[in-house]
């Protein structure tokens, strides 16, 4: 194993399981899927509930699909959709750093995913092992990564996302 295949799994393997351990909490955290759906619907998702439960369930499969190189193009898509709502919903008014709820958390995340797309998973993936990574490599990784994360996400946000309006 080279060294950029060394850090491309440590790449994947820290956001990815960052991701899965994100999408857990949605489902299993202190509130459970109820909580994620109230804070959902605070912030204006419809419906709540479904939201609450598919982003929990397709981080959590995102994250490890990811973190094992698995699909990783489509994976990494997942993620920079997922992160890409919630910087516009929860994180874009608050402005970059995350120690103010910003949005430097989802943005990290993002980009690492579509860069490990674009670069591709790695010697050390089951897209590897499978033989599919030299398919989804470079290009065509990165534009899935891309915009699929971000087709996603605005589709996402055109259909079920009603903020309430901001008093004057």
């Amino acid at each position: 194993m080279t060294t950029i295949d060394a850090a491309i799994l440590v790449l994947r393997l820290v956001a990815g399981l960052t991701m899965a351990a994100h999408g857990y909490n949605h489902l299993f955290g202190p509130g459970g899927v109820a909580g994620t759906a109230g804070w959902f619907a605070s912030m204006g998702l419809r419906p709540p509930r479904v939201h609450a439960t598919l982003s929990g369930a397709g981080e959590l499969a995102a994250g490890i699909a990811f973190a094992a190189g698995l699909l990783t193009a489509p994976a990494a898509a997942f993620i920079v959709g997922s992160m890409a709502v919630a910087a516009v919903i929860a994180h874009r008014k608050n402005g970059f750093f995350v120690f103010k709820d910003g949005y430097e958390y989802v943005l990290m995340l993002a980009v690492v995913a579509a860069c490990v797309a674009a670069i591709g998973p790695g010697k050390a993936s089951l897209d590897r092992a499978l033989g599919i990574d030299a398919t989804l490599d470079g290009g065509l990784g990165s534009a899935i990564a891309v915009i699929g994360g971000v087709g996603g996400a605005a589709v996402l946000l055109a259909v079920s996302w009603r903020p309430k309006a901001q008093a004057e």
